[in-house]
């Protein structure tokens, strides 16, 4: 599974992108620390099994946010957040929300699977797969697989009470962890350590540019 670090630098680089004028270095940090908030039911599971990519990396830890970002500055006539936080403020928000779906539940998603729905719905989805064109066949996607009765068992797997996620604070379910190897992984294939490397060093550049600038 993507590391929290990979999280943190592809939210850098989204947050580089996405900026624009308000970028600055506080700005970038509050983006990518958000980002890796959402790891810490990694712990949380611990304490209650099998909500390690359940209770942060559900779609309403981003639709929540906006709903209410929405409501601040389209619908209110005066936006609080920019009244408490500035003008930046609400451009630094969004980002970070952006930042939550894409460089965190949807990359989770796309590798291994989260509780997309949880606590209303109690189903991991797992939506690794490919998308390509053949000759022959067309147009293939594998993300999500249907089956007569509906989403198969290979797209939509089990619950809270049957998935593990393991991870070095929480190696093993319901069994004995004395001499299990407790691994703690930074960038597990040579893509995220691209993608990390890449991310970091754009934050970085950006940064040392706010800085002369200013």
């Amino acid at each position: 599974m993507p590391s929290t670090v990979v999280h943190v630098a592809f939210a850098g680089l989204l947050g580089v992108a996405l900026l624009g004028d308000e970028f600055d270095t506080r700005a970038i940090l509050f983006v990518m620390g958000c980002s890796a908030l959402l790891d810490l039911d990694t712990l949380i599971g611990v304490v209650v099994p099998g909500t390690h990519r359940a209770a942060l990396h559900n779609v309403w830890i981003v639709l929540v946010p906006a709903a209410a970002l929405l409501w601040d500055g389209a619908i209110r006539e005066e936006s609080i957040v920019r009244k408490r936080w500035g003008a930046s403020a609400p451009r630094v928000a969004w980002v970070t929300v952006a930042a939550l779906l894409f460089a965190h539940i949807l990359f989770d998603a796309f590798f291994n699977g989260v509780n997309l729905f949880w606590p209303l719905h109690d189903r991991f989805y797992d939506l690794s797969g490919t998308l390509l064109v053949t000759d022959q066949r067309g147009l293939v996607q594998t993300f999500i697989e249907l089956d007569p009765g509906g989403v198969a068992e290979s797209t939509a797997r089990g619950t809270t009470e049957t998935t593990h996620y393991r991870t070095g604070f929480d190696p093993t379910r319901d069994e004995p962890t004395t001499g299990v190897e407790r691994i703690f992984p930074v960038a597990a294939t040579g893509e995220r350590f691209v993608l990390t490397l890449a991310g970091f060093a754009a934050v970085l550049v950006r940064i040392a540019e706010d800085r002369r600038s200013n």
